[in-house]
């Protein structure tokens, strides 16, 4: 979903390369083994060296185009710090390799730290909660054993993490160089994303919290059936809104850097808003998780459609669990523990 009247300024680097956007900052395209073919990075030059906001996937085409990086773009010069913006592949993926090489240290939020240690220490058997996750959300059995199947394989992109990690928290203070970034924590795509501030240079690294062209995932996960993400989210971004100013350039994870973040933003928000009241809509009759999925994405979503399914699965919840906190949607379990959803009397103001 596009925003009318963002601006984008700059020349989208080609893949495996990078583009100076400002002295001694560098945007850096990563590519990705995935549909969404690349990641965003950032290299910013620090007092002896380069500090690096996050790192993509651990596949020898990553690894070797940080080593053409390494050669070419960083004059020779040594990362000093690895900053990850949250958990996922794309995004910590090789920090345990650029500091091992390195022997510099990975700064990181602490929820973020630890649930990425997590995922990738875990065992290889999909767990009995996850399975039972997606069977009261509606899966068949062919979709449940496909997932029993395929667990755990994007754990296979992460490489080890150190064993030590210097924490970073909502308002921290990071000095880069001559310049200083504040820490501005986002949530509902993770628990703790870190969003980095730099109002002296007019730059925000938004990650993967406010994305110009597609929204970030959020999801409802089987560790935390019950928890409100969504509405997480939303308070978050516009927490971001007010704290950020308007005319900074958005350094994005994923598509290109634009200006006009309060614009993205409300136009997120708005259009979420406008989906939960959609959704409410439809469940003047009982739905399950897994029938909702053309409401909210605009397109049927199959079992047969392996991952997509179980991303599909985590936002649909999401938006249930919000409707729930609301008090504008109710659950019943059925006699096999699949979970319905209806909505309530319209006794309610809309929100």
């Amino acid at each position: 979903m596009a925003t009318e009247g963002l601006i984008y300024p700059l020349t989208t680097p080609a893949l495996g390369t990078a583009l100076e956007i400002q002295p001694g900052v560098l945007w850096i395209r990563m590519p990705l083994p995935f549909r969404l073919d690349h990641v965003n990075l950032w290299a910013i030059r620090d007092r002896d060296g380069w500090t690096v906001v996050d790192t993509g996937v651990w596949t020898k085409e990553a690894m070797a185009t940080w080593e053409h990086l390494f050669d070419n773009m960083l004059g020779g010069l040594p990362i000093t710090r690895v900053i990850c913006t949250h958990r996922h592949a794309d995004h910590a993926g090789l920090a345990g390799w650029l500091t091992e090489r390195f022997g510099c240290e990975l700064w990181m939020p602490n929820t973020e730290y630890h649930a990425c240690n997590a995922s990738r220490l875990q065992g290889r058997e999909a767990p009995a909660s996850e399975l039972e996750f997606y069977r009261r959300a509606g899966w068949n059995d062919s979709a449940l054993e496909h997932f029993r199947n395929n667990y755990g394989g994007i754990t296979s992109l992460v490489h080890p993490l150190p064993d030590s990690f210097r924490r970073i928290s909502d308002a921290d203070v990071i000095a880069i160089g001559e310049h200083h970034w504040e820490v501005i924590v986002g949530q509902g795509h993770t628990s703790e994303h870190a969003c980095l501030y730099c109002a002296e240079l007019g730059l925000f690294i938004s990650g993967d919290q406010v994305l110009p062209l597609i929204s970030s995932n959020v999801s409802v996960l089987a560790r935390d059936p019950e928890g409100n993400p969504l509405g997480e989210w939303m308070t978050s971004m516009l927490r971001i809104r007010d704290k950020v100013s308007d005319s900074v350039l958005v350094l994005p994870s994923h598509n290109e850097c634009f200006v006009g973040l309060h614009a993205r933003i409300n136009d997120l928000v708005d259009t979420q808003q406008q989906l939960l009241g959609k959704l409410q809509d439809q469940l003047h009759e009982s739905h399950r998780s897994v029938d909702i999925f053309e409401c909210l994405f605009g397109r049927p979503i199959g079992m047969g459609d392996g991952i997509v399914l179980s991303l599909a699965t985590g936002e649909s919840r999401a938006n249930l669990n919000c409707l729930i906190a609301e008090g504008r949607v109710e659950m019943e379990r059925d006699a096999d523990g699949v979970e319905w959803y209806r909505a309530r009397t319209r006794d309610y103001a809309r929100v």
